[in-house]
């Protein structure tokens, strides 16, 4: 058992000890590609989406050195009737990237795995000769032993993200050892591949030309893999007396094709350990580079950042993306990088993104206020107006800004669009997580809110019910919430709940549509008394 040559079973072992969600049929979609066209996989996944967890379930499964037969009886694998042909019958290389840079000098970081692996091979297999090349003494043992190699790089774009210095020599290393020839169908019988970025594009193309990627836009058949479903949460919240709805709230938000809701796994597996709901995303690296990245000064990245923070999906074009940190020629490389940092989640139908969840809206929220963007700041200061003047009844204050933002923001064939009105309410009101929950046609008597905010636990502003209409009075708007019952959706909370109603004259000139506006306060907790 070596630290880069058949690593053992000790790392999965110690996963099945604690709270465990069965993913090993990702080992059944990994056998079907032994000894095919398709053996070389790549899977990219943001941080603390398991990525480590499933390379140390495929080193137990193949690795050749030690007996996994108890570690996975039981499990989904143990039923697959493949189950026993491949299991701990390869010799395992297995690489962590983030652990090599950690130890290598950047600069002789390919001589660094060529000598340790090789250290390892010559150990295990004394009657091989070393090679003039690496790839020469991987293709002598496996000529020595009859047995192909099982390759396992976890964190491959480490050197990608944290060396880019040495990205060229890096890639060139990976081509070397999976070129597209005999030799590497010699070697290896599959290689496996994870990390957060896709293979870096060489031009338009990928420099590791030859493996299948599965990546945050593209999932596919691996999309199960990426987090959690949704019923492994339901089962695991069922499992420890902890509230679906809370956790669906704060860590869904992912979705695949035949899939469904996709969960952040180490968020979710936090909440119930801590019996707490929290951002648990800011304790990953991943969290550090978001300011950086929402502040690239590209067109229309700064309202596009204020339409996602206010609930609004957005168009995103994720061609063109380079698959690195650094080269961006535009807000949709910005964008897309996101999704892949797990920031955003995409939706393939549409192509368009949209913040995931409540975890993941509070980082933005976060991120917002430290950018050092004159427009961001005014937005800022701008809606934290918009909600003191909603709260404390200025009516004018707030029809001057509801029509400011929809003059601003939405084109003039969509003005009139429902989707468009609500979309200016989002924007408007888009710092409201400072103290609010926000939802949209929460259902409400006799129809759906437009879109209310729910006080937070630890706030003790009113709840907000807010219509924006055309071609009626304001005071028509209001009418409207009390007509259809709205306010009877949230009159179980103990606080006042305010009745907002925004009007404009859609027959008015562009440019001239005067909005108004009327509040009205429901005081419950008077009614009860």
């Amino acid at each position: 058992m070596g630290t880069y040559l058949n690593p053992g079973n000790s790392g999965f072992a110690e996963k099945l000890n604690t709270d465990y969600v069965d993913k090993t049929g990702l080992i059944s979609l990994i056998n079907r590609t032994i000894g095919t066209n398709n053996k070389l996989t790549c899977i990219s996944r943001p941080r603390r989406f398991g990525k480590s967890y499933a390379a140390q379930m495929l080193c137990a499964y193949y690795d050749r050195s030690c007996d996994s037969s108890d570690l996975f009886a039981g499990l989904k694998i143990s039923g697959d009737p493949a189950f026993r042909d491949y299991l701990n019958r390869f010799d395992v290389i297995y690489l962590d990237m983030t652990n090599i840079l950690g130890n290598a000098d950047e600069k002789d970081l390919i001589a660094f795995i060529a000598e340790n692996v090789t250290r390892e091979l010559l150990e295990a297999f004394p009657e091989v000769e070393a090679g003039k090349t690496f790839d020469q003494t991987l293709l002598r043992c496996v000529e020595h032993t009859g047995n192909k190699f099982i390759m396992i790089i976890d964190e491959w774009d480490a050197p990608v993200r944290e060396a880019p210095g040495i990205q060229d020599a890096y890639l060139k290393f990976l081509r070397m050892l999976f070129k597209s020839s005999g030799t590497t169908s010699r070697i290896f019988a599959a290689a496996y591949m994870t990390g957060i970025l896709p293979v870096k594009k060489d031009g338009s193309q990928s420099a590791i030309s030859d493996f299948k990627e599965f990546t945050m836009v593209k999932p596919r058949k691996f999309g199960e893999y990426v987090g959690f479903t949704e019923r492994e949460v339901t089962d695991l919240c069922a499992k420890h007396a902890v509230s679906f709805d809370a956790m669906k709230q704060w860590y869904d938000g992912y979705e695949f094709r035949d899939v469904g809701p996709v969960y952040n796994p180490n968020s979710v597996m936090q909440a119930i350990e801590n019996d707490d709901f929290d951002s648990y995303w800011t304790e990953t690296s991943a969290a550090e580079g978001l300011m950086e990245y929402i502040s690239k000064p590209y067109n229309g990245l700064t309202k596009t950042i204020a339409e996602l923070i206010g609930g609004v999906s957005v168009k995103v074009d994720t061609m063109g993306f380079a698959n690195d940190l650094r080269t961006f020629r535009g807000k949709d490389d910005v964008l897309t990088l996101m999704i892949h940092l797990g920031y955003l989640a995409y939706n393939a139908e549409t192509k368009t993104v949209h913040i995931p969840n409540e975890e993941i809206k509070l980082e933005f929220q976060k991120a917002v206020r430290d950018v050092q963007h004159e427009e961001t700041k005014k937005r800022l200061e701008e809606s934290e107006q918009l909600f003191l003047d909603t709260i404390h009844g200025e009516e004018e204050a707030v029809a001057r800004q509801i029509e400011k933002i929809h003059r601003e923001e939405t084109a003039p064939l969509h003005y009139n669009k429902e989707d468009s009105l609500r979309s200016v309410i989002k924007l408007a009101y888009y710092t409201y997580r400072d103290h609010y929950l926000q939802f949209e046609e929460l259902p409400a008597g006799e129809g759906y809110a437009d879109i209310a905010y729910i006080p937070r636990r630890d706030s003790d502003w009113p709840a907000l019910v807010i219509e924006l209409k055309w071609n009626r009075t304001a005071k028509g708007a209001i009418d409207q919430i009390r007509e259809k019952n709205y306010p009877d959706a949230i009159r179980g909370l103990e606080c006042e709940i305010l009745l907002a109603g925004i009007s404009y004259d859609r027959n008015a000139p562009a440019g001239r549509r005067k909005h108004t506006c009327r509040i009205e306060r429901l005081d419950q907790r008077a009614d009860r008394k």
